[in-house]
């Protein structure tokens, strides 16, 4: 059985004199709507857009990122490979590729699977799932992430009915549905 690792807390580094990113704010059909930043966006449940990307090695393995205790949603809690926001005027293709090389230092081809619209569970952000494969060793971004590894789905998938709490909601939609339509 699988038991999480509690990880000692570290200070929250959030300097509210530093420039926020901005996010196009968008309605259910995922029409840009105006702008807003980050910390408004998110304080208001605005609708806006992310990025996941599901990396597997050659073996098939998954690759989970814990995140980082700095950040503002789901602290130390386990989710995709890499995932974030898509920038105002980005689009979700240059969002997963920008996100893939800030968090894991990797460059290599995605596959987009899926479009998610906007749910509770999904953070109210329209969300596109991407597949990609490389054996490269990933170089992480530790403001972002405490630490990855890989594990067979199958494993996965055992930790999350196991104790669903250690992984971020997005991640729990994510890989229910990748389970009942991909692998």
């Amino acid at each position: 059985m699988f038991v999480a690792t509690v990880l000692p807390l570290r200070p929250l580094c959030y300097d509210p004199t530093m420039p926020q990113d901005i996010f196009d704010v968008v309605d259910e059909r995922d029409q840009v709507i105006g702008q807003a930043p980050r910390a408004e966006v998110h304080a208001r449940r605005l609708m806006h857009r992310a990025v996941h990307v599901f990396l597997f090695n050659s073996r098939g393995e998954f690759l989970l990122q814990m995140r980082s205790v700095h950040k503002d949603e789901h602290p130390l809690t386990y989710t995709s490979s890499c995932s974030g926001h898509v920038d105002s005027g980005e689009t979700y293709d240059e969002a997963a590729v920008r996100e893939l090389g800030e968090e894991l230092g990797l460059d290599c081809e995605l596959e987009p699977l899926q479009k998610f619209a906007a749910t509770p569970e999904l953070a109210m952000e329209h969300t596109m799932l991407y597949r990609a494969v490389s054996d490269d060793t990933p170089v992480i971004d530790e403001h972002e992430i405490d630490f990855v590894q890989f594990h067979p789905l199958d494993e996965v998938r055992q930790m999350l009915a196991a104790q669903p709490q250690i992984f971020s909601p997005p991640l729990r939609v994510l890989v229910g549905w990748y389970s009942q339509n991909i692998n």
